[in-house]
C-alpha cells in the first residue's frame, strides 16, 4: 500500500464538491439534481468509474468546468469518486440536493479552499482516505471576529 497526496488543481476562488457514489449513472443524476435546484449554476462533473472500462465519466453545462473536473478526476483516479466544479453558485446552494441523490454515499468536502486529498493505492486500485481542506486553525475568534462573521453573513444574504 502506498499513500499519496493529490492536490486539487483549480482557480483559487472556485468552489467544488468531492464525494463518493456507487453507480455509473451518478454523473447524469447529479446533473439533473443541480439543474433542477439551481438552473443558473455553471458546472462540470467527473466520476471515476471503478469497474469494467474504468473510465472517467463526465457531464456539465460549461466546457471549462468540465475540463477542470476531468483533469482532477484523472489525477485522483479513485474508484467511485466524483467531483463537481461550479460557478454562479455555491456548494451550499446544491449540497443537500447532491446528498439526496440515491447513489451518493458521502461527501468529503465542499469548499473553495486549497484542498489536498489523501489517497491510498494498492494493487487493486485507489481510494480516498480523507481531505485536508484549507489551513490549520490559528486561534479562537474574538468578540470582534464574531461581529465580523455575523455582519458578513448578513451582507451576503445568508442570514437576516
Amino acid at each position: 500500500m502506498e499513500l499519496k497526496v493529490v492536490a486539487i488543481d483549480k482557480p483559487a476562488d472556485m468552489n467544488f464538491i468531492l464525494g463518493q457514489s456507487h453507480f455509473i449513472k451518478t454523473v447524469e443524476d447529479i446533473f439533473e439534481a443541480i439543474v433542477s435546484t439551481n438552473p443558473n449554476m455553471k458546472f462540470g462533473i467527473a466520476f471515476c468509474e471503478s469497474s469494467g472500462p474504468a473510465l472517467v465519466r463526465y457531464v456539465g453545462n460549461d466546457q471549462k468546468l468540465i475540463d477542470i473536473a476531468q483533469k482532477n478526476a484523472m489525477n485522483l483516479g479513485c474508484g467511485h469518486s466524483f467531483i463537481i466544479f461550479m460557478e454562479s453558485g455555491f456548494p451550499i446552494n446544491i449540497l443537500n440536493t447532491i446528498k439526496n441523490v440515491p447513489e451518493v454515499c458521502s461527501i468529503y468536502c465542499a469548499t473553495a479552499n486549497p484542498v489536498e486529498v489523501i489517497v491510498t493505492e494498492t494493487e487493486q486500485g485507489r481510494g480516498i482516505l480523507g481531505v485536508i481542506d484549507g489551513m490549520k486553525s490559528k486561534g479562537i475568534e474574538t468578540d470582534e471576529d464574531i461581529k465580523y462573521r455575523k455582519e458578513f453573513l448578513r451582507k451576503i444574504g445568508y442570514k437576516l
